[in-house]
């Protein structure tokens, strides 16, 4: 059983790697609608699914009934969506006199932006002048900060956070188990 769900953990990571880096090839990457379900099925295979099945290993492993290895499965899933929106949130909430950090727009923030705005003026925002300029990106950047993205994607991380601190709900106070609920604490703060 733990051979069986750490091969397809590690099969979902290379599914969601190997589709990742044939999209970020084609040329009309930047203006694919991926939309945020096609975002969370994409963030889960390539990185949710190593740690949700892992979780759900060890539960396997200590001997612990079906409904506990789920548990743990959950805390994983949950645990990790919230750190990959965390990770694609810190381009718009870090706020630093050098603030260039890159972005990417198939991050959550510039998705929700995305639908938010709707497809056509999503277009119309991403169409640059043939030479790539620094001002337009940091243009782009504000945009999504000024919208409903930004927001939209840390409620959803805290509400990942919830979930996964619900599955922690289900193990007997511990430290292990405080220390699981520290690093979902960690990854859904936002200054």
């Amino acid at each position: 059983q733990v051979v069986e769900l750490i091969s397809s953990a590690i099969g979902d990571l290379v599914q969601g790697i190997y589709y990742e880096n044939s999209k970020s090839s084609e040329e009309n990457c930047l203006t694919d609608d991926i939309g945020m379900s096609r975002w969370k099925e994409q963030v889960f295979l390539s990185h949710s699914a190593l740690l949700a099945k892992s979780c759900q290993a060890a539960m396997e492993l200590a001997k612990h009934s079906a409904e506990i290895q789920d548990m743990a499965f959950q805390y994983g899933k949950h645990m990790s969506m919230s750190h990959k929106l965390h990770s694609d949130l810190q381009p718009f909430v870090k706020e630093s006199s050098t603030d260039t950090m890159a972005f990417s727009l198939n991050s959550a923030p510039a998705i929700l932006h995305q639908e938010f705005l709707g497809r056509e003026a999503w277009l119309e925002q991403i169409r640059e002048p043939p030479h790539r300029c620094a001002c337009v990106f940091q243009q782009l950047r504000e945009a999504i900060k000024a919208g409903k993205g930004v927001t939209s994607a840390i409620d959803l991380c805290r509400c990942h956070g919830n979930r996964a601190l619900a599955a922690l709900e289900r193990f007997p106070p511990s430290e292990a188990r405080d220390a699981l609920a520290n690093i979902v604490y960690a990854v859904t703060r936002f200054p």
